[in-house]
This record gives C-alpha cells, sequence and structure tokens, in this order.
C-alpha cells in the first residue's frame, strides 16, 4: 500500500468537498406559498435572503394566512436546497465509488 498515494486521494477528496460546499453555499434557492403570492429565497446554508409578498395579500386581518404563507415558502425553499444538497453529494460519492444506501 503507497502511503502518499492514499495521501494524496484524501487531499484530493478533502478539496472536492470544499468545493462542493463552497458551490452549495453560493446557490440561491427559491420556495413560493400560494402560486407566488409569497416568495422566499435561500442560500444553501439555509439563511433567508429575500422575502417577497405580493402587497394584494397585505391586509391587517390577514396577518395568520400572510405568517403561514411565508412559512410554507420557507420551508418549500429550505426543502429545495436540502435536496440539492443530497443529489449533490450522491453524484459526488457515486464519482468516488462510495456505495449509496
Amino acid at each position: 500500500m503507497d502511503i502518499n498515494k492514499l495521501m494524496q486521494q484524501a487531499q484530493a477528496m478533502q478539496k472536492q468537498l470544499e468545493d462542493a460546499n463552497r458551490q452549495i453555499n453560493e446557490k440561491e434557492f427559491e420556495g413560493s406559498a400560494s402560486n407566488g403570492l409569497v416568495k422566499v429565497v435561500i442560500n444553501g446554508e439555509n439563511r433567508v435572503l429575500s422575502v417577497a409578498v405580493d402587497p394584494t395579500i397585505l391586509n391587517p386581518e390577514d396577518k395568520e394566512m400572510i405568517e403561514d404563507l411565508l412559512m410554507i415558502a420557507i420551508n418549500d425553499a429550505v426543502d429545495k436546497a436540502e435536496e440539492y444538497k443530497k443529489e449533490r453529494y450522491g453524484s459526488m460519492a457515486s464519482a468516488l465509488g462510495i456505495p449509496g444506501k
């Protein structure tokens, strides 16, 4: 077993993981609720970058509905980010010959 080759492979794998993490963290995901009346954009770290609410639903009497729509849109964006991460890391594992679940 060549220890130098093993170390090089480990360093290459670490660099690939760092690159993938950087790409994922920079990617943006948009979630929406109620046909786009509420939209939320997050990054790969699940940080909310923006929230957009259609002015037609901004009635103080609809406060609870707006809060629910925001929650739905945020969860939608987080779900999309998590799915992307799974796909990205899964394809990396396949490329490296690591068996999946």
